[in-house]
C-alpha cells in the first residue's frame, strides 16, 4: 500500500508495485475532482517532464482536475529494481498500481510521452475492462506503436554496438553505473541536436532535459533498450476506439518521426492526430503551451462524450418511467 497524504491538494507519495519495487509519486488538485489525469514520462526522463504541461493545464482547468505523475522504475526517485524487469510490459503492470492505488474510483485520462506513451498502450491491452468505463481518454505524445528501430535516431537500437552495450552494462553493473559521470559532458548538445526541433529553445529545457538524463544510471538506461526495439503493439492498438485518443508529435522529432504518430492515428480513425511545427521529441518540455492545450481539446472531448452518454441513459429510462 502506498503512503498518502488525502488532507493536501499537493504532495508526494510512494506506490509499491506487485514486485515490490517503490514508484515515487506526485499529485496536485482536489482529491475529489471528477477526472484524474496521468502522466507517464519518457526513457530517462522522470515525473519533472511534465511541470510545464501540468502548470499550463492548471492555469485554464484549476481545480477541475487532478493530476498525478510518477518516475519509471530505475528513474529519478523511484527504486531501482532487477535489471530482468525492465520491459515496456512490466512498465504496463506499474501504471496498473499506480491506477489502483491512485485512482480506486473515478474517472481517468492516460497522457504518455514516448516510452510513456508505449506504456500506456501495454496498460490498456492488459486492462480491457477499463476502456470507456474509468479509463475515459488517451494522449499519446512523441511515440510509436512498433518499428521504432526502423527509422528515425532510433534505428540506432538495431546497432550491434548498442547490443554489446547492453551485453557489458548487464555483467558488470557496478562499473558502467560508476562510469556514468563520464557522460554529463555530452548530455546537453545530445539533447539539443536529437532532442529539440529547429526552433530555438530556451537553456532552461536543455539544462532540465539534461538533467534528467544525467540522473539516470547506465544500467536503467540499458536495461529498456531490448524492449524498446521489440516493442509492438500495433495489433492491440484498435483497443482505443472507443474512447477519445489525441496523437501528438513534433514536425522535427528525430528520435520518434511524425510518421509513427500518423501510423498510430490511422489506425484510429476517430483520433485526433496533432502536429506541433518546429518541434523535437522534448516537445513537452520546448512547447508545453501547446501540449497543454491539445491535452485541454481531449479532456473536453472525455466530458461531451460523458454527457451524451447520460443523455442517452436518460431517453432510454423516460419511456418505461410513462409506461409505469
Amino acid at each position: 500500500m502506498s503512503e498518502r497524504t488525502r488532507s493536501r491538494s499537493r504532495g508526494r507519495s510512494t506506490v509499491v508495485t506487485d514486485d515490490g519495487t517503490a514508484l515515487a509519486v506526485y499529485e496536485t488538485g482536489a482529491q475529489d475532482a471528477s477526472m484524474t489525469v496521468v502522466f507517464v514520462h519518457g526513457h530517462c526522463l522522470a515525473k519533472e517532464s511534465w511541470l510545464d504541461v501540468a502548470a499550463a493545464l492548471e492555469k485554464t482547468w484549476g481545480e477541475d482536475i487532478r493530476m498525478v505523475s510518477y518516475d519509471h522504475r530505475g528513474h529519478g526517485s523511484s527504486s531501482a529494481a532487477d535489471t530482468g524487469s525492465y520491459t515496456i510490459e512490466q512498465l504496463g503492470r506499474d501504471l496498473g498500481a499506480i491506477v489502483r492505488t491512485m485512482i480506486p474510483t473515478g474517472k481517468y485520462v492516460l497522457v504518455g510521452h514516448s516510452m510513456g506513451g508505449m506504456t500506456i498502450m501495454s496498460y490498456v491491452r492488459q486492462h480491457l475492462a477499463e476502456l470507456g468505463d474509468r479509463l475515459v481518454g488517451v494522449g499519446l505524445v512523441a511515440t510509436a506503436a512498433h518499428g521504432i528501430a526502423e527509422e528515425g535516431i532510433g534505428a540506432c537500437l538495431a546497432h550491434p554496438a548498442v547490443s554489446l552495450f547492453r551485453t557489458v552494462v548487464r555483467r558488470a553493473p557496478r562499473v558502467m553505473g560508476a562510469s556514468k559521470r563520464l557522460s554529463r559532458g555530452i548530455c546537453a548538445p545530445i539533447v539539443r541536436a536529437a532532442g529539440c526541433g529547429s526552433r530555438r529553445v530556451s537553456p532552461r529545457v536543455v539544462a532540465l532535459a539534461s538533467a534528467m538524463l544525467n540522473e539516470t544510471s547506465v544500467v536503467t538506461m540499458a536495461g529498456f533498450l531490448g524492449s524498446l526495439h521489440d516493442f509492438d503493439e500495433s495489433k492491440s492498438l484498435s483497443a482505443l476506439a472507443v474512447v477519445p485518443t489525441m496523437v501528438l508529435c513534433g514536425s522535427d522529432d528525430l528520435m520518434t518521426p511524425l510518421l509513427h504518430s500518423k501510423a498510430i492515428a490511422d489506425s484510429l480513425p476517430a483520433a485526433r492526430l496533432v502536429t506541433v511545427d518546429k518541434a523535437g521529441h522534448m516537445v513537452i518540455l520546448e512547447r508545453a503551451t501547446e501540449v497543454a492545450e491539445a491535452i485541454g481539446v481531449l479532456l473536453d472531448q472525455t466530458s461531451m462524450r460523458a454527457q451524451t452518454s447520460m443523455r442517452a441513459q436518460t431517453s432510454v429510462r423516460a419511456p418505461l418511467e410513462i409506461a409505469l
